[in-house]
C-alpha cells in the first residue's frame, strides 16, 4: 500500500475589506497630480475644436500626444514658441506649485499681500520651464494676464487689494487656486473667500469670481463621502450673478450625459450665452474678456459639467475635458483637480510620464501642502477658541 503524504490545509482566504475611503493627505495629493496631469493633457490640443483635434489625432484624444504642429512647435506660433505635449505642463501648473510655495512660506491662510510679497518673487526667480525647455523666469512663461500682478505689483506698486481691476477677465487666477481649496478642505464657504482675496490682485468681475467658486469646489470635494452633485451643490450656494447663472445651465445639461462624446456639443451651446470670447477661441469678440455681473468664465462651468458627466472619474472627467477644446488646459486642470480631491485615481502612467517629461516631483508639493493645511487647521483652532471665550466672556455666557 502506498503511503499517503499529508498536505498541509490551503489556507483560509482574508476577508476582503471595502477601501477605505483617501485621508486629507491622499486627497491633496491626487488632486495637485491630477491637475498637473489633466493640464499636461490638455495643453497640446488647446485653442482648436472638438472636430478639429479628431481630425488631427485621428480620433479622441485618450492620453498624452505630441505637439499640434509637430517638430516645428517653437515656429508654428510665434506668440506661443511653447513645446505644449509629450507631457510637459503648461503655466496653469507653475502657478499652482507657485501658489503652494508661497503657502510654504507664510505657513498660514493667504491674503492680496501674500501675492505681493511673496508670489511676485517667485514669478521673478529662476526655475525649469518645461514648455522652453530651459531655466527661465517664470515671468517668460505665464500669459500676458498674469504678467499683469508683476506689472501692477512689483513695477507699479498698486495696492494688491485693488491691484486685479483693469486686467482682461479671464481664468487666470482661477487656474491655480486648487490649494486654497485644499488648505481649507471640507470648507467651501472659507475656501471661496480666502480665494477671493488671493485673487484680488489679479483678477476683477466673473474672472476673481470663479477663482473662489473653483476653490469652494475643490474644499467641497475634500469632504468625506462627497459627490459629484455635492460638489455642485457647494458651488452653486456660493456662486453669484452669471458664474453661477452658467454653472447651472451647464450642470443642467451635463446630468443628462454620461459618455462625454455625446457632451461636448450640448455643454457648449449650454455655456455659450454666458462666454464672451466667441465661437472662435483664438479670434475672441470685441466684447471678449470685459467685467460684467451676465458673464462668465467657460473654463469652470465646462470643469463641473465633465465632473458630473464623467461621474467624478478621473479619467472620464479629464478625457472629457480634453477633447472639448478650446482652453482645454485649464478646464482639465480644474476638472482634474476636483475629481482627485474626491478621491479619483490618477493613472499612474499618465502621472509618471507627465512628471519625467517636466522634469518636476508632482508629489513633493502635495506633501508640503499637507503639512501646511495641518498647521493652518491647528491655527484656526486655538483662533476659534479664543473668539469663542472672548464673545462668552462679552455676552456673559460664561
Amino acid at each position: 500500500m502506498t503511503p499517503t503524504t499529508a498536505t498541509a490545509a490551503e489556507p483560509a482566504p482574508a476577508p476582503s475589506t471595502p477601501q477605505s475611503p483617501p485621508g486629507l493627505d491622499e486627497r491633496i495629493t491626487r488632486s495637485l497630480v491630477g491637475a498637473a496631469v489633466g493640464d499636461a493633457l490638455g495643453g497640446p490640443v488647446e485653442g482648436w475644436t472638438p472636430e478639429q483635434i479628431a481630425e488631427r489625432h485621428g480620433g479622441r484624444v485618450t492620453g498624452i500626444v505630441g505637439p499640434w504642429h509637430g517638430e516645428n512647435w517653437r515656429t508654428a506660433r510665434p506668440i506661443a514658441p511653447y513645446h505644449k505635449g509629450d507631457g510637459h505642463v503648461t503655466d496653469d501648473t507653475l502657478m499652482t506649485h507657485a501658489l503652494v510655495r508661497v503657502y510654504d512660506r507664510v505657513r498660514d491662510h493667504l491674503d492680496a499681500y501674500a501675492v505681493a510679497d511673496h508670489l511676485v518673487p517667485d514669478l521673478l526667480s529662476p526655475r525649469w520651464i518645461p514648455e522652453l525647455e530651459a531655466e527661465a523666469l517664470p515671468l517668460q512663461r505665464i500669459f500676458l494676464a498674469e504678467k499683469w500682478i508683476v506689472a501692477r505689483l512689483h513695477y507699479g506698486h498698486v495696492d494688491p487689494r485693488e491691484a486685479g481691476a483693469g486686467n482682461i477677465v479671464n481664468c487666470g487666477a482661477a487656474m491655480y487656486m486648487a490649494p486654497v481649496g485644499l488648505v481649507n478642505a471640507g470648507h467651501p464657504e472659507a475656501a471661496y473667500a480666502e480665494a477671493l482675496e488671493i485673487a484680488a490682485p489679479h483678477q476683477s468681475s466673473y474672472g476673481r469670481e470663479a477663482a473662489g467658486v473653483f476653490a469652494a469646489a475643490v474644499a467641497a470635494a475634500c469632504h468625506p463621502g462627497a459627490t459629484p452633485d455635492a460638489v455642485i451643490d457647494a458651488a452653486l450656494a456660493l456662486a453669484k450673478d452669471g458664474t453661477r447663472s452658467a454653472i447651472e445651465a451647464v450642470c443642467e445639461v451635463a446630468a443628462q450625459h454620461e459618455d462625454f462624446e455625446a457632451a461636448l456639443a450640448p455643454l457648449r451651446a449650454a455655456v455659450e450665452p454666458f462666454d464672451t470670447v466667441g465661437p472662435d477661441y483664438r479670434s475672441p469678440s470685441l466684447g471678449a474678456r470685459r467685467p460684467s455681473r451676465l458673464h462668465a468664465i467657460e473654463e469652470l462651468p465646462i470643469a463641473l459639467g465633465m465632473l458630473l458627466v464623467g461621474g467624478g472619474d478621473y479619467r472620464r472627467t479629464v478625457l472629457g475635458s480634453v477633447n472639448y477644446g478650446r482652453d482645454c488646459d485649464s478646464i482639465a486642470t480644474m476638472s482634474g483637480a476636483i475629481a482627485g480631491a474626491l478621491g479619483g485615481e490618477v493613472p499612474a502612467e499618465w502621472a509618471a510620464t507627465v512628471a519625467e517629461a517636466s522634469r518636476l516631483d508632482l508629489h513633493a508639493p502635495a506633501r508640503t501642502l499637507a503639512r501646511v493645511a495641518r498647521e493652518v487647521f491647528a491655527r484656526d483652532l486655538e483662533r476659534r477658541r479664543s473668539h469663542e471665550e472672548a464673545f462668552a466672556a462679552l455676552a456673559g455666557t460664561r
